[in-house]
């Protein structure tokens, strides 16, 4: 029986090509939908620890100059300065537990600097937001001059790059984290003023009349306990004109809306794959079926059962759903893998590909449930098998 089932499929390409085709689709559908989904919930886990922050405050030029959203999503800061007196003041204020500045800087396409990225200055003393991420990647202090690189920029650990024309050494690179952290580079507020006095001094940094040592990009904020975030919010907008508090979670809440929306539309689509791709299946399998009346109704007049015939239908359908479930898996490998930084630049969501292990369970899920949607077209074509009258096909000769 097993030589006849492989003849049958080796023997007519075309047929068992075309069947191969849309169980792969289908497994493809299933696989690369799943592992997106996981990729934008793993990624939206990470934003969240990323930001740290009830509050976020900026110059009011930034909400003008780069969308809130932009930096958080895809950390397109750019950069802008407000006096670093701020940080005073608002540490001052009741109700502001932990606060922490960030100190912004555009690197540019030019012989002074060896990566256009942005950079990140952040204090180690009472920064809660960057730190841990770092801690986690290189579990040693970050020093004057040192850096740490995102996961997806062509630099590692003990390389020596220059911005400005200031030699820096790569002492850490984060781990990947599905977030604009992936494309930035971080170092301590002492050596990102030395890289905005260095912007400064050859010309190329817009900004003319600063002091790098009197300014801050960003000032975060968490709320102490007892204490209600939007007072004090609405406290630091009120009396402060020239910069602007948002609470992060609004931010995060319109992202999570968005990756709902995703996630719904990918589901849908999945659905709406799986049932095409099985219509296509029964109808494809039941044309096969009849096209080889008279084949079946050969072997049941050489003595093989309607019980025979079913299961050799049955086993050839599973036996091409088998093949076109992993052809569909390893093509949205290929696909998924390489391209993770693709679909998240195109997606403009945070996107972080789930562990190796969590790959392995959706792939085996994804060819599970190919088989079990051959199987079950094959079944119902099988079933017409039983139903043929031998004598008269031989007789008619169809």
């Amino acid at each position: 029986m097993f030589g006849i089932i492989i003849k049958n499929i080796t023997g007519r390409k075309w047929r068992s090509t075309a069947l191969i085709f849309l169980t792969a689709v289908l497994s493809l559908a299933i696989f690369a939908g799943t592992v997106t989904v996981q990729a934008l919930r793993n990624g939206f886990a990470n934003l969240e620890n990323r930001l740290g922050a009830d509050i976020m405050v900026v110059p009011y030029e930034a909400i003008t100059k780069s969308s809130l959203d932009d930096i958080l999503l895809q950390g397109n800061t750019g950069y802008f300065y407000m006096d670093s007196k701020y940080l005073e003041e608002l540490s001052q204020i009741e109700g502001v537990g932990q606060i922490s500045a960030q100190y912004y800087l555009a690197s540019v396409k030019a012989g002074c600097c060896s990566l256009p990225v942005e950079i990140i200055g952040y204090d180690p003393e009472t920064d809660f937001a960057i730190t841990p991420w770092i801690k986690k990647s290189s579990g040693e202090e970050i020093g004057y001059l040192d850096v740490v690189v995102g996961n997806d920029l062509n630099a590692f650990v003990g390389d020596t790059i220059q911005f400005f024309d200031t030699d820096v050494h790569v002492a850490a690179k984060l781990e990947k984290t599905g977030t604009s952290y992936d494309t930035q580079v971080f170092a301590t507020r002492e050596t990102v003023q030395t890289l905005i006095e260095a912007s400064l001094n050859k010309q190329l940094n817009e900004y003319n009349n600063i002091n790098s040592g009197n300014i801050v990009s960003c000032i975060l904020i968490n709320v102490a306990d007892g204490y209600d975030v939007e007072d004090i919010l609405n406290e630091i907008n009120v009396h402060n004109n020239d910069i602007e508090a948002v609470r992060t979670t609004n931010m995060i809440t319109g992202i999570s809306d968005s990756m709902v929306g995703v996630s719904k539309i990918t589901g849908v689509l999945i659905v709406a794959v799986w049932i095409l791709a099985l219509g296509i299946l029964i109808a494809a399998f039941l044309m096969v079926t009849g096209e080889r009346k008279k084949e079946f109704a050969v072997l049941r007049a050489m003595g093989a059962s309607r019980k025979k015939l079913f299961s050799m239908v049955l086993s050839e359908g599973m036996m091409l759903s088998l093949i076109g479930g992993v052809v569909g898996v390893g093509i949205g490998i290929v696909i998924m893998i390489p391209f993770s930084g693709l679909i998240e630049a195109e997606l403009g969501l945070p996107f972080l590909l789930p562990s190796v292990v969590t790959i392995v369970a959706v792939s085996l899920l994804a060819i599970a449930l190919t088989l079990v949607s051959g199987a079950l077209t094959a079944a119902l074509s099988a079933s017409r098998i039983a139903r043929i009258d031998t004598g008269s096909i031989l007789r008619s000769g169809e």
